[in-house]
């Protein structure tokens, strides 16, 4: 075998006009190996098998199988080679379909990964993609479970994006990270782009669902969604939702709260997001918010009226938490499960609770307050009436002293008599002798 810079020297000894054994003389080899690397039988580098491939007479038959069905079990092909006469082993064959290329790709099932992609044009203002992002492990005082749920959205042309976090992806969550999103991006574009997510459409046909087409007349958008299993139509929203799940949530710290860690994603939107370079119309480079700032986007009017319900369990002051604040409810309802209900196109909140078979009833209204401002609200009802009970429930006695007899009392007395069968000085018969003594006076009298 030759090396590769044998080789070289004999290419260009014999471009010099060298006889093959002169070559053969001058770097030590036989002629034969010399005329086998300058008509390009071998390759400098890789050595001849000195047996025959014992693969090579099954290629033929394994190439025409996998492109009949190129999901066919490599075991199941395994099994037909041994009644063919193939002797060797089941890592063998997998191997030689790897070095070979045998199994074909199935363009259906092909993944948009590796696939050629085409130069999607974006005019300004034209285009925001949306995509919920599933965030793993939220700190536990959040009470959402396994799983938090961002709701990212992107202007396709600058990249700009900004995202909501929701601790459920049902339709008014939707609707409220659209409505919030849409606010901080700084306007509406003229479509809105998502995959086949069940809130917007029907993920078999691909037609809106009723209450989404409500929601897109109400914003006055159109609604274009992704051809199956085309990931890279939506790109711009795809990477941001990979930077915000490797920038942002994997460095967040366990302690901060929820209006936090939404205000420290807004921040880092701003300060990180918006600075990244993009090529201009030019051909300068501007910033990302240099760019969105030129979008035409129409102005975000009042929010679509969908209700958003959440379940909260009221604290030991009667304060129910919701969006950064508290809110009160009448005293002794401390444990107890409600529901928190706001319409988002209204400004106050209704807590609810559940009355039997007689359906919610309406325990508190309060106007809603700025989210994340730790505000406490309370009505003076509320205060007076806790108030109350909290005196109430004091004592001027002086508490019980520990050690000190108290032996048992006539009830537990009683007690432990009925369960032993046993009477109790308590029950015990009293007979009265004066009674027989009267009687025997009046018997001693005479007649």
């Amino acid at each position: 075998m030759l090396t590769r810079e044998d080789d070289v020297d004999a290419h260009a000894l014999s471009r010099q006009g060298w006889t093959i054994s002169a070559i053969a003389r001058h770097l030590g080899h036989d002629r034969k190996t010399i005329r086998n690397y300058l008509t390009g039988k071998r390759t400098a580098g890789e050595r001849a098998k000195a047996v025959p491939d014992p693969f090579e007479p099954f290629v033929d038959y394994v190439s025409a199988r996998l492109a009949e069905d190129p999901h066919l079990w490599a075991m199941t092909l395994f099994d037909e080679l041994r009644t063919l006469g193939f002797d060797r082993s089941y890592p063998t064959l997998t191997r030689q379909i790897r070095a070979r290329g045998l199994r074909p790709v199935c363009e259906p099932c092909r993944p948009a990964r590796g696939r050629p992609v085409a130069i999607i044009d974006h005019p300004p203002g034209e285009e925001t993609q949306w995509d919920w992002l599933e965030l793993p492990d939220p700190p536990a005082a959040w009470g959402w479970g396994k799983t938090a749920h961002l709701l990212v959205g992107a202007l396709a042309h600058s990249g700009r994006w900004r995202g909501v976090l929701a601790e459920a992806e049902t339709f008014p969550h939707l609707v409220a990270g659209l409505d919030v999103v849409s606010r901080k991006l700084g306007g509406l574009t003229r479509v809105w782009r998502f995959d086949r997510m069940a809130t917007v459409a029907s993920p078999n046909t691909g037609r809106i669902t009723a209450p989404f087409a409500g929601v897109a007349k109400h914003y006055g958008v159109q609604v274009v969604l992704c051809p199956p299993r085309r990931g890279n139509r939506k790109g711009v929203v795809e990477k941001a939702n990979h930077v915000a799940a490797q920038r942002f949530w994997r460095t967040l710290s366990e302690d901060v709260t929820i209006e936090q860690a939404q205000a420290a994603l807004d921040d880092w939107c701003r300060r990180r997001g918006d600075v990244r370079l993009r090529r201009g119309g030019t051909g300068g480079k501007l910033t990302v918010a240099t760019v969105a700032e030129r979008e035409p986007l129409a102005p975000v009017g009042p929010a679509y009226p969908a209700e958003l319900s959440v379940s909260r369990i009221v604290s030991a002051q009667a304060l129910v938490a919701f969006a950064g604040n508290f809110y009160s409810v009448a005293p002794g309802l401390a444990g107890a499960p409600v529901t928190v209900v706001r319409r988002l196109d209204a400004d106050h909140i209704d807590i609810l609770a559940r009355s039997g078979n007689a359906g919610p009833v309406v325990l508190a209204r309060h106007l809603l307050a700025p989210a994340g401002a730790g505000a406490l609200i309370r009505t003076d009802s509320h205060v007076t009436a806790l108030n109350t009970i909290a005196m109430n429930a004091s004592t001027s006695h002086q508490p019980h002293r520990r050690k000190v007899r108290i032996p048992p009392g006539q009830a537990a007395q009683a007690a432990a008599a009925a369960l032993t069968g046993t009477s109790t000085a308590a029950d015990a018969v009293v007979i009265d002798l004066s009674r027989y003594a009267a009687a025997a006076a009046g018997r001693n009298t005479l007649q």
